[in-house]
């Protein structure tokens, strides 16, 4: 590549110092073109191991290569491909003491080649901080995009609002499922209530308070709360012949488990725990006793299709299918195929059995989509609820894809992120940023009918640098927000864990009133007794002023927080900034694929029957909105060859 450069931008590339922050699909795909283009000190952070599912596209891993670190072999790589390279890797977390603003500060140039909003977020303020170039990236299928970052010059990650996630309301998801994700929001809300840290915004009994129930749903003659939770004491020799192995014949609840602790509100733990985990009655509790609750809320059913309720020794007696797809199975296309409904109640059965196992070994369990017992854990939950509601099941392989929030990676698009990536990288060595480019990957519907095969064209958009925007809550001089929330029920926690690190991506926040006293909410070092308490009881009011700092960031914003309790539902809080920010009841692994600020311009989806005519008018507008300037005819931009000198 020395051909490529004069020689002064060649000593510039020899000499830079590179922090590459992910060794993934982008990461792999950087790393090469590093090496190609001439850089030879770079220091490389990942956090993750490398999986089966990632060698179909990043390139420098092998099976053999399974379970280590990606940092590490994608380093060996590329000292093998480029023996005076220096390559330093971490394996570990971006977001930590040891990497603050004085180890950014000694980087010529920092690559963004993450996949999660937190991270690039923190990396995004690191290097404001720091006042180091970033250069930042994501990829999403086939979408993609790639901006680059000067602090005081251009508009920074957090500058544009990140695309809102799909939320579903708490009583859909608890007692009105209609879809097959809501099933599986369920399945994932019941695994973290059984096995993992449970949320009470996450409960999965049937809600009592849904407005469109009936106020006496769950009563008996006698005006009393009827049993929501009960013994089975039946078994049957059928039973038994299933449950042997997984079971060891813990089949009863402790004593004293009744109506009136039902009606009290016992969690969902509380209630495994009294009958020790055992399948049968868990799954008499989740599929036979709950939906008879719901059946007995009259109102919810006028207009919808009343549930049905499931029995497991009835499920049990049905004659055996072939063989049990479960976590078992080694072939790929096993994981397509849909389950019987007996072969989702002995999958459940199998996997209560083995996560209660690893429970007890390390008392609380993260859900991963890649660990077999959780997924099938989740599927066979799903599917067992969907039956019950005559909703589609899923398979394995459909199920992962929705819960793990899964968009298959493209390894051309990636290919092209990178690319742009060391152009831009290449640009700001050279003190050449006004002729850096932000690019988006975008996939717009073409104008053909809705049967046709192939309907989606992939439209690349470059547009220019855009200025930072005057209030963002990252790079502006002065960083002062607003937020609209209920101070009665929002407790310190949520506030910090859902809205400061949450929404404004702190790592370590430390916050105190802004008043004369200063008294401390939040110290990041210290762990204070007001966690679970209402904003109201640490004397935050209707419009107190929080000075919220995260020194590790060198970032400080204050927050005037404002009270309503006319918020939608499963709403946190509203900013000043966006209309509304909505608990996510599935959070996203996808990166942003940003899109350009601009609200009227006609949408590409309205023009799925549009004549080709109009699409072509519609993209020659688009590009120059993107920063082409003036587009002919045929599509081509008078400056096409400017943008690429």
């Amino acid at each position: 590549m020395k051909m490529a450069f004069d020689p002064q931008t060649q000593t510039k590339i020899d000499q830079a110092k590179v922090f590459m922050v992910g060794a993934g699909g982008i990461g792999c795909e950087l790393l090469k073109n590093l090496l190609l283009t001439g850089f030879r000190d770079i220091h490389l952070i990942d956090l993750d191991t490398i999986e089966v599912s990632n060698l179909n596209r990043q390139f420098l891993f092998r099976s053999e290569h399974v379970g280590k670190p990606k940092a590490q072999i994608a380093a060996l790589a590329a000292e093998e491909m480029c023996p005076e390279a220096r390559i330093t890797w971490y394996h570990e977390s971006v977001i930590q003491p040891k990497f603050n603003v004085k180890f950014f500060g000694q980087f010529n140039l920092v690559l963004n080649a993450l996949d999660n909003s937190a991270a690039r977020s923190h990396v995004n303020r690191m290097c404001l901080a720091a006042n180091v170039p970033l250069v930042e990236s994501g990829s999403s299928g086939y979408l993609g995009n790639c901006k680059v970052i000067i602090k005081g010059t251009t508009e920074c990650f957090d500058c544009q609002p990140p695309i809102g996630q799909k939320t579903y309301p708490g009583c859909t998801i608890r007692n009105t499922p209609s879809e097959p994700i809501h099933c599986i929001v369920w399945a994932k809300h019941l695994f973290n209530q059984l096995f993992g840290e449970a949320d009470p915004d996450q409960d999965v009994s049937p809600d009592s308070e849904d407005p469109a129930a009936d106020p006496e749903a769950g009563l008996l003659s006698n005006g009393t709360h009827q049993e929501h939770w009960s013994t089975v004491a039946e078994t049957n020799e059928t039973v038994i012949a299933h449950l042997a192995v997984q079971q060891n014949g813990a089949h009863q609840l402790q004593n004293g488990s009744n109506g009136n602790e039902a009606k009290k509100g016992t969690s969902t733990r509380a209630k495994a725990v009294a009958c020790g985990y055992n399948s049968i009655d868990l799954f008499q509790k989740l599929f036979h006793q709950d939906i008879s609750y719901l059946l007995s809320m009259s109102k919810l059913w006028e207009k919808r299709r009343r549930p049905e309720v499931l029995d497991v020794h009835s499920i049990l007696k049905q004659k055996d299918e072939e063989k049990v797809w479960g976590s078992s199975s080694t072939e790929e296309h096993e994981d397509k195929r849909l389950w019987s409904l007996k072969q989702n109640v002995i999958v459940f059965m199998r996997a209560v059995k083995a996560l209660k196992e690893t429970m007890d070994k390390i008392e609380t369990l993260v859900w991963d989509k890649d660990d077999e017992n959780a997924m099938d854990f989740v599927t066979a939950c799903a599917n067992l609820r969907a039956t019950c509601f005559g909703i589609t099941t899923q398979s394995r392989y459909d199920t992962k894809q929705m819960a793990g929030n899964i968009i298959p990676a493209v390894a051309s698009t990636n290919a092209i992120v990178a690319g742009l990536i060391i152009f831009n990288a290449v640009k700001v060595l050279q003190n050449r940023v006004d002729e850096c480019r932000n690019l988006i990957l975008k996939t717009f519907r073409d104008a053909v009918p809705a049967t046709s095969p192939k309907r989606r064209v992939r439209i690349t958009g470059v547009s220019k640098l855009l200025e930072p925007v005057k209030d963002c809550v990252s790079c502006s001089e002065r960083v002062e927000t607003s937020l609209r929330l209920n101070l009665e029920t929002t407790t310190i926690k949520d506030f910090q864990d859902k809205i400061l690190k949450g929404y404004f991506k702190m790592a370590q926040p430390d916050v105190s009133l802004d008043d004369s006293s200063g008294t401390v909410i939040i110290d990041s070092e210290f762990e204070l007794n007001n966690k679970d308490k209402p904003l109201t009881a640490c004397k935050i009011l209707d419009g107190t002023r929080l000075k919220c700092s995260d020194f590790l960031q060198e970032y400080d914003i204050t927050i005037t927080v404002n009270h309503a309790d006319d918020l939608p539902e499963d709403t946190l809080f509203e900013s000043s900034k966006d209309a509304n920010v909505v608990l996510a009841a599935m959070p996203s692994q996808a990166p942003d694929a940003r899109t350009t600020p601009a609200q009227k311009r006609k949408s590409a989806d309205d023009l799925a029957e549009a004549s080709a005519e109009e699409l072509k008018r519609f993209k020659r507008q688009e590009k120059e909105h993107l920063g082409f300037g003036h587009v002919n005819e045929n599509g081509f931009p008078d400056q096409f060859l400017e943008i690429l000198e």
